[in-house]
């Protein structure tokens, strides 16, 4: 058996072509040199003359000036270092997650304790706390009950937490949103 494939019609890969070197297409660029000086404004040809003559790669830094700037630079060595900062800012970057506590209108002063306590690691920690009172049954005829256990819970923790959103109903739920103060 014979497999014939036709490469003519696979499609050309999106990737984006950094402008370096050959991928200048520009006219007029304005050439800054490897020292930071600048080299004034010349075609994109000479402009690559230029580059090989510090055997050196052009690498153009902003396409949409006007005319668009080029640097003469170690190419590779300058890709390494921006990959090196990209992984350097990952790696120190903080996700803020939403952690939640549940209470209840009938909740004891000890379990209330418990719960602050879990939220105040919760916020050290730089995390947002969402708190919920949730109401059952008949439990919905005295919202007001929910909502002092809210406050009470609100003001035990206000020392090491601001109101992101203040406490509304959402079904049967009472929420309210804290986020830990700045430092």
């Amino acid at each position: 058996m014979i497999f014939i494939t036709d490469y003519s019609t696979r499609k050309p890969s999106n990737q984006v072509k950094e402008l370096v070197n050959d991928n200048i297409r520009f006219p007029q660029v304005l050439v800054i040199g490897p020292d930071g000086e600048q080299l004034g404004v010349m075609s994109s040809r000479d402009a690559q003359v230029k580059a090989n003559s510090y055997e050196l790669d052009l690498y153009c830094v902003a396409p949409q000036a006007k005319p668009p700037v080029c640097k003469i630079l170690n190419y590779s060595k300058f890709r390494f270092e921006q990959q090196k900062k990209a992984k350097f800012a990952k790696k120190n970057q903080h996700i803020v997650e939403i952690k939640e506590v549940q209470l209840t209108p009938q909740i004891g002063v000890h379990d209330l304790e418990t719960k602050v306590r879990a939220a105040t690691k919760f916020l050290e920690a730089g995390n947002k706390v969402k708190v919920g009172v949730r109401y059952r049954g008949r439990q919905m005829t005295h919202l007001e009950v929910g909502e002092e256990v809210m406050n009470k819970f609100i003001s035990m923790v206000s020392e090491i937490s601001t109101i992101e959103k203040k406490p509304s109903m959402d079904g049967r739920w009472l929420v309210a949103i804290l986020a830990p103060k700045k430092k």
